[in-house]
């Protein structure tokens, strides 16, 4: 089995890619020879990883019938200050928001994706430590 992209590239420091049918496009700041035309390719690994495990979430909540009124997902980085300028660890931060939250069934799904089923923290947690908060709100 294998995953594949393409990305062209469009002019300076500019590149555009299709992923499933949806055009992204990445560039750097004007302050090193881009045009800003699009964001820079590392916060695209904190949102892999804020998919990734967001959805596996929802879908194990889902089967556990637990509801909430909305779910954020933040991620923070540590980020090298020598070259290269690589990510040390990542944070996620689930905030939920509803009523009667249960803390334990929730726990249980984050910890699933994380330990089992999202391939892209699988990866991160081989190169740099990978952790996650969970705050829940009332509605």
């Amino acid at each position: 089995m294998k995953d594949s992209i393409k990305m062209d590239w469009l002019s300076d420091m500019a590149f555009e890619t299709e992923i499933n049918g949806h055009k992204l496009y990445l560039d750097a700041s004007e302050n090193v020879g881009g045009k800003n035309l699009g964001p820079r390719p590392k916060p695209f690994m904190m949102l892999s990883l804020a998919g990734c495990a967001g959805m596996d979430v929802v879908s194990i909540l889902k089967k556990m019938r637990v509801s909430y009124e909305a779910l954020n997902i933040s991620v923070e980085a540590d980020l090298a200050e020598e070259h290269p300028k690589k990510y040390l660890g990542m944070k996620m931060i689930f905030t939920f928001k509803g009523k009667d939250l249960p803390m334990e069934k929730i726990e249980k799904a984050v910890n699933l994706s994380n330990d089992r089923y999202c391939g892209v923290s699988a990866n991160y947690n081989e190169a740099f430590p990978v952790s996650h908060e969970i705050v829940l709100e009332d509605a």
